[in-house]
């Protein structure tokens, strides 16, 4: 009989590192301001929610290289923060730009289910997150997790949002993103299909 207590992956680094502290504070921080701005309305609390959301994302990932913290419960811990800030800020967003739900679903749909699934797949393969999924397929890194793919998913969609005065290209670049996913998933399931 196996003991299904015991973790799978040992990385002989505890949950409670530096960098899951700050993926914690900024999920809370980012949250606790959407909600306000959510209730009230506020663009300056709905600004200070991607501030703290995006800084603290990029912060999170910048201290754990820097301080060999990466682990693979950090990153789906990331992951899964990334959808509770997401979620609320365009919430709040929603409520403060109502024109421009075509381009918000889009973009919520894409990034809670395709980009969730797409984020979690290195888990198939012995990586410690998407960050260094280019050992198993350059082109979905370099569509997902390179630092320009990763300013164009997560924050292309609500810029364009903020500044155009028309739904349709903040949509049509919500529908490109979504053609990327869908493209990266048929790779990855590519690669973990048996071959015929």
């Amino acid at each position: 009989m196996t003991n299904i207590a015991v973790p799978l992956v040992q990385s002989g680094l505890p949950f409670t590192t530096v960098p899951n502290l700050i993926t914690l504070v900024r999920t809370v921080g980012a949250v606790a301001l959407a909600l306000a701005a959510l209730v009230t309305g506020s663009w300056p609390l709905l600004i200070g929610a991607y501030a703290v959301y995006w800084i603290g994302d990029t912060l999170d990932g910048i201290v754990a290289r820097w301080l060999k913290q990466e682990t693979r419960a950090g990153a789906v811990f990331d992951i899964i923060s990334d959808r509770a800030c997401t979620s609320l800020c365009l919430a709040a967003l929603l409520t403060l730009k109502p024109g421009m739900v075509v381009p918000l679903a889009i973009f919520l749909v894409q990034f809670m289910v395709l980009d969730t699934m797409l984020s979690l797949s290195f888990l198939m393969w012995a990586l410690v997150s998407p960050n260094y999924f280019a050992e198993v397929d350059r082109s979905v890194y370099r569509w997902n997790w390179s630092p320009p793919a990763k300013v164009l998913n997560t924050s292309a969609v609500v810029l364009l949002v903020l500044v155009s005065p028309s739904p349709l290209y903040p949509a049509l670049l919500a529908a490109a993103v979504t053609l990327v996913k869908i493209a990266s998933m048929v790779r990855i399931a590519r690669l973990v299909s048996p071959a015929r």
